[in-house]
Protein backbone atom coordinates (compact mmCIF):
# COMPACT_ATOMS: atom_id res chain seq x y z
CA UNK A 1 0.00 0.00 0.00
CA UNK A 2 1.29 3.45 -0.77
CA UNK A 3 1.38 5.88 2.44
CA UNK A 4 2.27 9.61 2.30
CA UNK A 5 4.90 11.21 4.09
CA UNK A 6 5.00 8.50 6.52
CA UNK A 7 7.36 9.77 9.26
CA UNK A 8 6.30 13.31 9.52
CA UNK A 9 3.70 13.58 11.82
CA UNK A 10 2.00 11.26 14.43
CA UNK A 11 -1.48 11.09 12.75
CA UNK A 12 0.75 9.93 9.61
CA UNK A 13 2.52 7.39 12.01
CA UNK A 14 -0.88 5.96 12.99
CA UNK A 15 -2.14 5.28 9.13
CA UNK A 16 1.08 3.67 8.03
CA UNK A 17 -0.01 1.22 11.34
CA UNK A 18 -3.57 1.45 10.24
CA UNK A 19 -2.77 0.35 6.48
CA UNK A 20 -1.51 -2.40 7.65
CA UNK A 21 -4.47 -3.17 9.84
CA UNK A 22 -6.91 -2.77 7.19
CA UNK A 23 -7.26 -5.81 5.43
CA UNK A 24 -7.14 -8.60 8.16
CA UNK A 25 -10.51 -9.37 8.44
CA UNK A 26 -11.57 -10.36 5.26
CA UNK A 27 -10.81 -14.50 4.18
CA UNK A 28 -11.08 -16.19 1.04
CA UNK A 29 -13.68 -17.99 -0.74
CA UNK A 30 -12.36 -21.46 -0.11
CA UNK A 31 -13.27 -23.56 2.59
CA UNK A 32 -9.48 -23.58 3.73
CA UNK A 33 -9.71 -20.16 3.63
CA UNK A 34 -12.73 -20.08 6.23
CA UNK A 35 -10.33 -21.75 9.13
CA UNK A 36 -6.56 -21.23 7.99
CA UNK A 37 -5.81 -17.45 8.10
CA UNK A 38 -3.09 -16.98 10.11
CA UNK A 39 -3.41 -14.86 13.70
CA UNK A 40 -1.88 -11.54 13.53
CA UNK A 41 -0.24 -9.88 16.54
CA UNK A 42 -2.76 -6.60 17.24
CA UNK A 43 -2.90 -5.60 20.41
CA UNK A 44 -5.91 -3.52 21.52
CA UNK A 45 -4.50 -0.23 21.53
CA UNK A 46 -3.11 -0.74 18.01
CA UNK A 47 -6.43 -1.93 16.72
CA UNK A 48 -8.16 1.07 18.42
CA UNK A 49 -5.96 3.25 16.28
CA UNK A 50 -5.86 1.75 13.56
CA UNK A 51 -9.71 1.96 13.62
CA UNK A 52 -9.52 5.86 14.54
CA UNK A 53 -6.87 6.66 11.72
CA UNK A 54 -8.77 4.66 9.19
CA UNK A 55 -12.16 7.09 9.49
CA UNK A 56 -9.83 10.32 8.69
CA UNK A 57 -9.61 9.14 5.03
CA UNK A 58 -6.87 9.73 1.87
CA UNK A 59 -4.34 12.82 1.98
CA UNK A 60 -5.38 15.05 -0.64
CA UNK A 61 -2.35 13.73 -2.82
CA UNK A 62 -3.73 10.82 -3.24
CA UNK A 63 -6.72 11.67 -5.11
CA UNK A 64 -6.51 11.23 -9.14
CA UNK A 65 -5.90 14.87 -10.44
CA UNK A 66 -9.45 14.74 -11.92
CA UNK A 67 -11.43 13.68 -8.90
CA UNK A 68 -14.86 15.15 -9.28
CA UNK A 69 -16.25 16.02 -5.91
CA UNK A 70 -19.14 13.96 -6.53
CA UNK A 71 -20.66 11.21 -8.69
CA UNK A 72 -23.97 9.37 -9.58
CA UNK A 73 -22.99 5.57 -10.00
CA UNK A 74 -24.18 3.96 -12.94
CA UNK A 75 -25.38 0.85 -14.06
CA UNK A 76 -22.36 -1.38 -14.99
CA UNK A 77 -20.00 0.32 -12.89
CA UNK A 78 -17.61 -1.86 -10.50
CA UNK A 79 -16.22 -1.19 -7.41
CA UNK A 80 -12.39 -0.82 -9.48
CA UNK A 81 -14.24 1.86 -11.49
CA UNK A 82 -14.86 4.64 -8.95
CA UNK A 83 -11.71 3.48 -7.16
CA UNK A 84 -9.56 4.67 -10.36
CA UNK A 85 -12.08 7.28 -10.89
CA UNK A 86 -11.25 9.12 -7.44
CA UNK A 87 -7.85 7.80 -6.70
CA UNK A 88 -4.50 7.71 -7.85
CA UNK A 89 -3.73 4.36 -6.61
CA UNK A 90 -6.99 2.33 -6.74
CA UNK A 91 -5.97 -0.40 -4.02
CA UNK A 92 -6.47 2.37 -1.35
CA UNK A 93 -10.58 1.81 -1.35
CA UNK A 94 -11.10 1.35 1.89
CA UNK A 95 -9.20 4.65 3.14
CA UNK A 96 -11.07 6.37 0.81
CA UNK A 97 -14.63 5.40 2.35
CA UNK A 98 -12.85 5.37 6.58
CA UNK A 99 -13.10 2.08 6.75
CA UNK A 100 -12.31 0.41 9.78
CA UNK A 101 -12.46 -3.44 10.46
CA UNK A 102 -15.88 -3.90 10.51
CA UNK A 103 -16.42 -1.90 7.62
CA UNK A 104 -14.13 -4.18 5.45
CA UNK A 105 -15.61 -7.54 6.70
CA UNK A 106 -19.25 -5.99 6.00
CA UNK A 107 -18.02 -3.39 2.83
CA UNK A 108 -21.05 -0.46 1.94
CA UNK A 109 -23.05 -1.82 -0.90
CA UNK A 110 -23.50 0.17 -3.72
CA UNK A 111 -26.36 0.58 -6.77
CA UNK A 112 -26.94 2.49 -9.36
CA UNK A 113 -28.50 5.94 -9.17
CA UNK A 114 -26.53 6.70 -5.76
CA UNK A 115 -25.27 9.68 -5.06
CA UNK A 116 -21.28 9.59 -3.74
CA UNK A 117 -19.72 12.80 -2.41
CA UNK A 118 -16.32 13.27 -1.58
CA UNK A 119 -15.91 15.39 1.28
CA UNK A 120 -12.52 17.45 2.39
CA UNK A 121 -11.47 18.50 5.70
CA UNK A 122 -8.02 18.82 7.09
CA UNK A 123 -6.13 17.41 4.60
CA UNK A 124 -7.94 14.76 4.02
CA UNK A 125 -10.53 13.40 1.68
CA UNK A 126 -13.49 10.71 2.19
CA UNK A 127 -16.08 9.07 0.05
CA UNK A 128 -19.68 9.58 1.79
CA UNK A 129 -23.37 8.96 0.00
CA UNK A 130 -25.25 11.53 -0.77
CA UNK A 131 -24.93 15.07 -0.35
CA UNK A 132 -21.84 14.58 2.44
CA UNK A 133 -23.94 16.45 5.09
CA UNK A 134 -24.68 13.84 7.35
CA UNK A 135 -21.93 11.18 6.90
CA UNK A 136 -22.32 7.53 5.48
CA UNK A 137 -25.34 5.71 5.21
CA UNK A 138 -24.83 1.83 5.34
CA UNK A 139 -27.97 0.62 2.90
CA UNK A 140 -28.67 -3.02 3.21
CA UNK A 141 -30.17 -4.59 0.37
CA UNK A 142 -33.32 -3.24 0.91
CA UNK A 143 -32.71 0.16 1.07
CA UNK A 144 -32.04 1.38 -2.40
CA UNK A 145 -31.58 4.18 -4.37
CA UNK A 146 -32.65 4.89 -7.79
CA UNK A 147 -32.81 2.41 -10.95
CA UNK A 148 -35.62 0.12 -9.53
CA UNK A 149 -34.34 -3.16 -8.45
CA UNK A 150 -30.75 -3.18 -9.60
CA UNK A 151 -28.27 -5.14 -7.64
CA UNK A 152 -25.95 -3.56 -5.77
CA UNK A 153 -22.31 -2.98 -8.49
CA UNK A 154 -20.00 -5.64 -8.20
CA UNK A 155 -16.11 -5.34 -6.97
CA UNK A 156 -14.74 -5.87 -11.15
CA UNK A 157 -16.77 -7.11 -13.82
CA UNK A 158 -18.82 -10.80 -12.92
CA UNK A 159 -19.81 -11.72 -16.48
CA UNK A 160 -15.56 -12.03 -16.77
CA UNK A 161 -15.02 -14.33 -13.95
CA UNK A 162 -18.67 -16.10 -13.80
CA UNK A 163 -17.77 -18.97 -16.26
CA UNK A 164 -14.44 -19.63 -13.66
CA UNK A 165 -16.93 -19.57 -11.01
CA UNK A 166 -18.86 -21.99 -12.13
CA UNK A 167 -16.87 -24.20 -13.86
CA UNK A 168 -13.11 -24.45 -12.17
CA UNK A 169 -12.09 -27.26 -10.38
CA UNK A 170 -9.69 -27.08 -8.41
CA UNK A 171 -8.21 -30.14 -6.20
CA UNK A 172 -5.33 -31.00 -3.83
CA UNK A 173 -3.91 -34.15 -4.27
CA UNK A 174 -5.57 -35.81 -1.71
CA UNK A 175 -9.06 -34.87 -2.74
CA UNK A 176 -7.99 -35.41 -6.30
CA UNK A 177 -7.58 -39.57 -5.36
CA UNK A 178 -11.04 -39.21 -2.82
CA UNK A 179 -12.68 -37.93 -6.10
CA UNK A 180 -15.53 -40.30 -6.94
CA UNK A 181 -15.87 -41.60 -9.85
CA UNK A 182 -18.64 -42.72 -12.83
CA UNK A 183 -18.23 -46.62 -12.95
CA UNK A 184 -21.28 -47.25 -15.33
CA UNK A 185 -24.20 -45.72 -17.64
CA UNK A 186 -27.57 -47.26 -17.75
CA UNK A 187 -28.12 -50.16 -20.60
CA UNK A 188 -23.82 -50.29 -20.94
CA UNK A 189 -23.54 -46.82 -22.12
CA UNK A 190 -20.08 -45.58 -22.12
CA UNK A 191 -20.46 -42.19 -23.50
CA UNK A 192 -23.29 -40.25 -21.38
CA UNK A 193 -25.10 -37.51 -22.70
CA UNK A 194 -27.64 -34.33 -21.03
CA UNK A 195 -30.44 -36.48 -19.11
CA UNK A 196 -28.55 -39.73 -18.71
CA UNK A 197 -28.13 -41.66 -15.61
CA UNK A 198 -24.55 -42.35 -14.22
CA UNK A 199 -23.85 -44.84 -11.63
CA UNK A 200 -20.87 -43.36 -9.50
CA UNK A 201 -18.68 -45.39 -6.99
CA UNK A 202 -16.79 -43.38 -4.17
CA UNK A 203 -17.32 -41.44 -0.71
CA UNK A 204 -20.43 -39.18 -1.46
CA UNK A 205 -21.78 -37.58 1.43
CA UNK A 206 -25.61 -36.35 0.63
CA UNK A 207 -25.46 -33.52 -1.93
CA UNK A 208 -27.83 -33.04 -4.83
CA UNK A 209 -25.80 -30.63 -6.58
CA UNK A 210 -22.08 -32.21 -8.59
CA UNK A 211 -19.20 -31.36 -11.35
CA UNK A 212 -18.14 -34.02 -13.74
CA UNK A 213 -14.33 -33.42 -14.69
CA UNK A 214 -11.62 -35.24 -16.11
CA UNK A 215 -8.12 -34.51 -17.05
CA UNK A 216 -6.95 -33.21 -13.79
CA UNK A 217 -2.91 -31.45 -14.80
CA UNK A 218 -0.94 -30.75 -12.17
CA UNK A 219 -0.22 -26.96 -11.19
CA UNK A 220 3.81 -26.52 -10.67
CA UNK A 221 5.17 -23.63 -8.84
CA UNK A 222 7.56 -21.77 -11.46
CA UNK A 223 10.44 -21.47 -8.86
CA UNK A 224 10.56 -24.95 -7.03
CA UNK A 225 8.66 -27.48 -9.55
CA UNK A 226 6.60 -28.44 -6.56
CA UNK A 227 2.83 -29.41 -7.10
CA UNK A 228 0.46 -26.96 -5.52
CA UNK A 229 -2.80 -28.33 -6.80
CA UNK A 230 -4.53 -29.92 -9.74
CA UNK A 231 -6.64 -27.92 -12.14
CA UNK A 232 -9.06 -30.13 -14.03
CA UNK A 233 -10.98 -29.95 -17.32
CA UNK A 234 -15.06 -29.25 -16.24
CA UNK A 235 -17.31 -31.38 -17.94
CA UNK A 236 -20.68 -30.30 -16.80
CA UNK A 237 -23.19 -30.74 -13.69
CA UNK A 238 -24.73 -33.89 -12.02
CA UNK A 239 -27.45 -34.07 -9.52
CA UNK A 240 -27.57 -36.83 -6.45
CA UNK A 241 -30.51 -39.27 -7.38
CA UNK A 242 -29.82 -42.58 -4.51
CA UNK A 243 -26.93 -43.41 -2.66
CA UNK A 244 -25.37 -46.61 -2.73
CA UNK A 245 -24.62 -49.04 -0.29
CA UNK A 246 -22.37 -52.12 0.63
CA UNK A 247 -24.06 -55.91 0.84
CA UNK A 248 -23.89 -59.02 0.89
CA UNK A 249 -25.42 -61.25 -1.71
CA UNK A 250 -27.59 -64.85 -1.28
CA UNK A 251 -24.33 -66.54 -0.88
CA UNK A 252 -22.51 -64.26 0.99
CA UNK A 253 -20.11 -62.35 -0.95
CA UNK A 254 -19.77 -58.42 -0.59
CA UNK A 255 -21.38 -56.48 -3.40
CA UNK A 256 -21.17 -52.92 -4.04
CA UNK A 257 -24.46 -50.53 -5.23
CA UNK A 258 -22.80 -47.86 -6.92
CA UNK A 259 -24.93 -44.43 -6.34
CA UNK A 260 -26.88 -42.92 -8.84
CA UNK A 261 -26.74 -39.79 -10.69
CA UNK A 262 -28.46 -37.78 -13.38
CA UNK A 263 -26.45 -35.33 -15.57
CA UNK A 264 -28.08 -32.28 -15.68
CA UNK A 265 -26.00 -30.16 -17.90
CA UNK A 266 -23.03 -30.78 -19.83
CA UNK A 267 -19.99 -28.84 -21.31
CA UNK A 268 -18.86 -31.70 -23.64
CA UNK A 269 -20.34 -35.67 -23.43
CA UNK A 270 -19.25 -37.51 -19.48
CA UNK A 271 -17.64 -40.90 -20.11
CA UNK A 272 -16.73 -43.82 -17.69
CA UNK A 273 -13.59 -42.83 -15.91
CA UNK A 274 -14.85 -39.11 -14.73
CA UNK A 275 -14.71 -38.06 -11.62
CA UNK A 276 -16.74 -35.36 -9.87
CA UNK A 277 -16.61 -33.46 -7.09
CA UNK A 278 -19.40 -31.12 -4.88
CA UNK A 279 -20.09 -28.30 -6.52
CA UNK A 280 -18.81 -25.12 -4.57
CA UNK A 281 -21.53 -22.72 -3.13
CA UNK A 282 -21.63 -19.66 -5.43
CA UNK A 283 -20.31 -16.49 -3.88
CA UNK A 284 -20.76 -13.20 -5.44
CA UNK A 285 -20.28 -10.96 -2.49
CA UNK A 286 -18.61 -7.84 -3.33
CA UNK A 287 -14.43 -8.07 -1.91
CA UNK A 288 -12.81 -4.39 -0.93
CA UNK A 289 -9.69 -3.36 -3.62
CA UNK A 290 -6.95 -3.19 -1.46
CA UNK A 291 -3.22 -4.03 -1.20
CA UNK A 292 -2.20 -7.12 0.78
CA UNK A 293 -0.85 -5.58 4.50
CA UNK A 294 2.40 -7.47 4.55
CA UNK A 295 4.56 -8.08 1.53
CA UNK A 296 3.59 -11.21 -0.41
CA UNK A 297 5.49 -12.31 -3.62
CA UNK A 298 5.54 -14.97 -5.98
CA UNK A 299 4.75 -16.16 -9.61
CA UNK A 300 2.03 -16.56 -12.27
CA UNK A 301 1.68 -20.37 -12.98
CA UNK A 302 -0.17 -20.40 -15.99
CA UNK A 303 -3.03 -18.61 -18.21
CA UNK A 304 -6.78 -20.47 -17.35
CA UNK A 305 -7.37 -21.69 -20.62
CA UNK A 306 -3.98 -23.16 -21.31
CA UNK A 307 -2.85 -20.01 -23.09
CA UNK A 308 1.34 -18.87 -23.63
CA UNK A 309 0.28 -15.07 -22.78
CA UNK A 310 -2.50 -13.22 -21.68
CA UNK A 311 -3.78 -9.14 -21.47
CA UNK A 312 -6.89 -7.04 -19.69
CA UNK A 313 -9.47 -9.60 -18.67
CA UNK A 314 -8.00 -12.52 -18.62
CA UNK A 315 -7.46 -15.03 -15.75
CA UNK A 316 -4.37 -16.18 -14.46
CA UNK A 317 -3.41 -18.92 -11.78
CA UNK A 318 -0.94 -17.43 -8.86
CA UNK A 319 1.66 -19.52 -6.72
CA UNK A 320 0.77 -18.13 -3.84
CA UNK A 321 -2.78 -18.90 -1.19
CA UNK A 322 -4.52 -19.02 2.05
CA UNK A 323 -1.36 -20.01 3.72
CA UNK A 324 0.42 -17.10 2.25
CA UNK A 325 -1.84 -14.47 3.39
CA UNK A 326 -3.51 -13.84 0.06
CA UNK A 327 -7.19 -12.94 0.08
CA UNK A 328 -10.21 -12.25 -2.23
CA UNK A 329 -9.74 -8.31 -3.30
CA UNK A 330 -5.98 -8.02 -3.04
CA UNK A 331 -4.46 -6.00 -5.64
CA UNK A 332 -1.03 -7.20 -7.26
CA UNK A 333 1.39 -5.47 -9.57
CA UNK A 334 2.62 -7.33 -12.11
CA UNK A 335 6.39 -7.25 -13.19
CA UNK A 336 8.13 -7.96 -16.34
CA UNK A 337 11.43 -9.69 -15.84
CA UNK A 338 14.58 -6.77 -16.54
CA UNK A 339 16.52 -7.81 -19.74
CA UNK A 340 20.35 -8.49 -19.51
CA UNK A 341 22.42 -6.85 -21.96
CA UNK A 342 26.36 -5.68 -21.93
CA UNK A 343 27.31 -2.76 -21.49
CA UNK A 344 28.75 -1.95 -24.77
CA UNK A 345 30.67 1.27 -23.76
CA UNK A 346 32.46 -0.31 -21.15
CA UNK A 347 35.85 -2.27 -22.50
CA UNK A 348 35.45 -4.78 -19.99
CA UNK A 349 31.43 -5.72 -22.04
CA UNK A 350 30.58 -5.38 -18.15
CA UNK A 351 27.18 -7.14 -17.95
CA UNK A 352 23.60 -5.49 -16.67
CA UNK A 353 20.34 -6.55 -14.98
CA UNK A 354 17.75 -4.00 -15.60
CA UNK A 355 15.55 -3.60 -12.76
CA UNK A 356 12.18 -5.64 -12.89
CA UNK A 357 9.07 -2.94 -13.94
CA UNK A 358 5.62 -3.14 -13.49
CA UNK A 359 3.60 -3.85 -16.17
CA UNK A 360 -0.25 -4.67 -14.88
CA UNK A 361 -2.78 -5.57 -12.14
CA UNK A 362 -4.33 -8.04 -10.61
CA UNK A 363 -7.06 -8.50 -9.08
CA UNK A 364 -7.55 -11.40 -6.50
CA UNK A 365 -11.13 -12.96 -6.75
CA UNK A 366 -10.75 -16.97 -5.63
CA UNK A 367 -8.22 -18.09 -3.27
CA UNK A 368 -7.15 -21.77 -1.79
CA UNK A 369 -4.67 -23.45 0.14
CA UNK A 370 -1.99 -22.95 -1.84
CA UNK A 371 -3.35 -20.93 -4.85
CA UNK A 372 -5.05 -18.30 -5.93
CA UNK A 373 -6.55 -17.26 -9.27
CA UNK A 374 -6.80 -13.04 -10.49
CA UNK A 375 -8.61 -11.60 -13.03
CA UNK A 376 -5.70 -9.21 -15.08
CA UNK A 377 -7.07 -5.35 -14.57
CA UNK A 378 -4.70 -4.03 -16.40
CA UNK A 379 -1.80 -5.08 -19.11
CA UNK A 380 0.18 -2.63 -20.67
CA UNK A 381 2.53 -5.71 -22.61
CA UNK A 382 1.75 -9.56 -22.59
CA UNK A 383 1.46 -11.47 -18.71
CA UNK A 384 3.54 -14.48 -19.31
CA UNK A 385 3.21 -17.69 -16.86
CA UNK A 386 6.82 -17.01 -14.51
CA UNK A 387 6.19 -13.78 -14.33
CA UNK A 388 5.92 -11.92 -11.21
CA UNK A 389 3.89 -10.36 -8.75
CA UNK A 390 4.41 -7.89 -5.33
CA UNK A 391 1.95 -5.91 -3.76
CA UNK A 392 1.36 -2.68 -5.74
Amino acid sequence: MILSHGQLAPIQRASARAASLLTLALLGLSIQAAHAFPDYPVTGAQRGTAQKVAEAGVPLSELAPNAPDSYTVKRGDTLWDISKLFLRSPWRWPELWGMNLQDIRNPHLIYPGQLLTLVKSGGRARLVFGGGSGGTVKLSPRVRAGDGDLGPIASIPLHLIEPFLNDAVVLDSDTLARAPRIVAGREGRVLLSRGDTAYVRGDLPATRDWRIFREARPLHDPSSGEILGYEAAFVGNAEYVRPGETRTDAKGATEIVPATFTLSSLRQEASIGDRIAQAPVRDYRNYVPRAPDKPIEGRIISIYGDGLSAGQNQIVALNRGVRDGVERGHVLSVLRAGERLQDRADPLKTTLQLPDEAHGQLFVFRVFDRVSYALILSAETAVRPGDRFTPP
